[in-house]
């Protein structure tokens, strides 16, 4: 990673990129490409989320993307999400990416929607999470804004948390705004206090990221998909990655 240990890296989800390629059988738009463009404009890493039945990213395009990563952007990192008693084990095994984000989703939901709850997940998830480290892969638990979850989520081996940020999206605009914000805030305290790093990620928008990373402390990395592709075809994927690095400088400067 290229960035200054003060700020928060931009990592790409391609997901969506996957999905409307496979509308088709004609190889376009290419997550090959997009992952290059966005890199080359200055973003920090590229996420995946390959679930099993590949209805976006598809095991090639892991592979492909790991291989590009090694050879032409060695500093970019490769952050593989998904379920660990799905398919994203296999995955972790073969590319030994960066970082392995543990997603506690379905095999049939439409996109993730809840975290990891301890101490329910605690026995299943430690050999999982001690395989991935032993490996070289750093490990984030994605979780639901629970201070209270944090030390346990720590307790089994994790190195970071991703702080579920549907909540906080929703909540803009109405009269919980600033309490649901407050409570993504002691979240991050929480899991730094435990002795994790903290990521941030789900409907993550230029409309909104600046007020999250200036209220959150210590933001390492958010995982930004949807939005970003739904800009990017307005953009283009240089100017939108660009624009989500200004609303990263952005809240450095009004923190």
């Amino acid at each position: 990673m290229t960035t200054s240990s003060s700020s928060t890296a931009l990592s790409v989800n391609l997901n969506k990129v996957a999905l409307v390629r496979n509308t088709r059988h004609l190889g376009i738009p290419s997550v090959l490409f997009a992952a290059s463009v966005c890199l080359d404009a200055g973003a920090h890493g590229i996420t995946v989320h390959p679930r099993p039945d590949a209805r976006h990213i598809r095991a090639q395009d892991v592979h492909e993307l790991s291989a590009l990563l090694a050879r032409d952007w060695p500093n970019a990192e490769f952050n593989i999400e998904g379920n660990p008693f799905h398919n994203l084990m296999d995955f972790v095994r073969e590319c030994r990416p960066h970082q392995a984000t543990f997603v506690p989703d379905s095999e049939s939901q439409a996109t993730s929607d809840h975290g990891w709850t301890f101490p329910d997940d605690a026995d299943r998830l430690r050999p999982l999470i001690a395989e991935a480290k032993s490996l070289g892969v750093r490990v984030s638990l994605f979780m639901d804004p629970a201070p209270e979850m944090m030390a346990a989520a720590k307790a089994v081996g994790a190195d970071r948390v991703e702080l579920y940020t549907e909540g906080y999206a929703a909540s803009r605009g109405t009269s919980r705004a600033g309490a649901v914000l407050a409570l993504y805030a002691d979240a991050a305290r929480a899991a730094q206090a435990a002795g994790l790093e903290v990521n941030a990620g789900h409907d993550l928008s230029r409309d909104n990221l600046t007020e999250f990373l200036r209220d959150v402390p210590g933001v390492k990395e958010v995982s930004i998909g949807h939005a970003f592709v739904s800009d990017a075809l307005e953009l283009g994927y240089t100017a939108t990655t660009r624009d989500y690095l200004r609303c990263i400088d952005e809240s450095q400067r009004a923190a």
